[in-house]
């Protein structure tokens, strides 16, 4: 039962749409009619500007964060709980994805997602977020620096397990890879755009 719910409250937590809801408070306006139909930060930034798409982003880490931290403390002792954890953490970043409130179209999952593997490996993100730094400087491309990030991060955890084992993380690599695969699969539009040449730059 406690599974269950720490699932039903991940999927929920991840689909509110706080891009959404901004982006119609400050204009009125539906997000997903701008620019890639997302509801992430950087589509956000696009309609209501630099300030709504930080609010968003900080917004949507959060969520993703607060998923992981409810189903540790809601499943307690369970058996393989953290496995279970690691399911929640997916299960948020699905929900931003595929929000029930939004007729399952919402974000790419990369904020939501931060915020996951904030809490479940943070020295990964960090080397993460570097990357993704470089990435972007040099292409310009926020979708191809948040892809590639994401895909570190498993990469990262494996690493960082084999030069200081710390127990069994097995839960967090397989987390971690599913949610680098999510991310990637939520982008398949952009990949598209980015071989055709087509993809927006970041200005």
């Amino acid at each position: 039962m406690r599974v269950l719910i720490s699932i039903l409250v991940s999927y929920l937590l991840g689909s509110i749409p706080f891009g959404y809801l901004i982006v119609n408070a400050k204009t009125g306006g539906d997000i997903r009619e701008t620019g890639s139909g997302g509801t992430g930060a950087t589509n956000v930034s696009r309609r209501a500007g630099k300030s709504a798409g930080v609010i968003t982003l900080v917004l949507d880490a959060l969520k993703g964060a607060l998923a992981v931290v409810l189903a540790k403390l809601i499943l307690g002792d369970v058996d393989n709980a953290a496995w279970w954890i690691g399911v929640a953490g997916i299960v948020a970043m699905a929900g931003h994805i595929f929000p029930v409130w939004l007729g399952f179209r919402g974000g790419k999952g990369v904020a939501t997602g931060v915020g996951v593997f904030l809490v479940l490996a943070p020295l990964a993100v960090i080397f993460a977020g570097l990357l993704f730094v470089v990435v972007v400087w040099t292409t310009r491309y926020i979708s191809l620096g948040s892809m590639l990030a994401g895909l570190s991060i498993p990469l990262i955890v494996w690493l960082e397990n084999t030069i200081h084992p710390a127990g069994n993380k097995s839960p967090v690599i397989v987390a971690t890879f599913l949610g680098s695969l999510l991310i990637v699969y939520a982008h398949r539009a952009n990949i598209g755009r980015l071989l055709s040449h087509t993809e927006n730059k970041f200005k």
